[in-house]
């Protein structure tokens, strides 16, 4: 596969866990009063709500023409979720950092 081809794709993986999963669990923690909690609470938290669009990853059909495609996007999710688990995704942790300082 080129890269052009999976260009959109890269780019979703790029934003997907820090404005869906960060965000909602930022939110989550806000509504529940917790304002410190643990970075391994909050890694756990964005990864369910990353976890929730799921159906998005799995929306292409099992076709020829698709199977390229599927196997990245396969890829990259497994890669971001270790990314997120590890506190490696460096955009994450800045969200962590903001919300506990901040709150």
């Amino acid at each position: 596969m080129r890269n052009d081809e999976r260009f959109e794709i890269q780019r979703a993986f790029d934003l997907l866990p820090h404005v869906i999963g960060s965000s909602w669990a930022v939110i989550w923690f806000r509504m529940k009063g917790i304002k410190k909690p643990t970075r391994d609470e909050y890694r756990e938290k964005t990864l369910e709500f990353l976890r929730k669009i799921e159906p998005v990853f799995e929306s292409y059909p099992k076709e020829e023409g698709f199977l390229d495609i599927i196997k990245y996007i396969e890829f990259r999710k497994n890669e971001e979720y270790e990314k997120i688990r590890s506190g490696k995704n460096k955009e994450v942790e800045t969200r962590y950092d903001r919300y506990v300082d901040y709150g």
